[in-house]
């Protein structure tokens, strides 16, 4: 199974398997090479995709601002740049998350 994070010219990519509607909001593990996500958020009005920036800023101590969508905003399989992060700060922050997820 591949990592879910990907190199940018920015900083990193992630990718994210979105789970809206869900009974909490968290990190949910690696699933299909992406981190998935759960968000008690509907997938209406990109109110779920703001739930998922805040935990991935929160996740990966970078400010909101600094996290963009860059694909699929209607679909549960997501592409975010976190802009300014290190790969190796991004795999030790993913690391912490893997684990406290399982």
């Amino acid at each position: 199974m591949a990592p879910p994070l990907e190199p940018h010219p920015s900083g990193v990519v992630i990718r994210v398997k979105a789970r809206p509607g869900a009974r909490r909001n968290g990190f949910a593990g690696i699933h299909a090479d992406a981190l998935r996500i759960d968000v008690t958020a509907a997938p209406e009005k990109g109110k779920a995709n703001e739930v998922i920036i805040a935990l991935l800023a929160e996740a990966f101590h970078v400010a909101k601002s600094q996290i963009e969508l860059i694909s699929s905003p209607a679909n549960a399989q997501k592409r975010f740049l976190l802009a300014g992060l290190t790969m190796a700060a991004a795999e030790q922050c993913l690391a912490a998350l893997i684990e406290q997820s399982s």
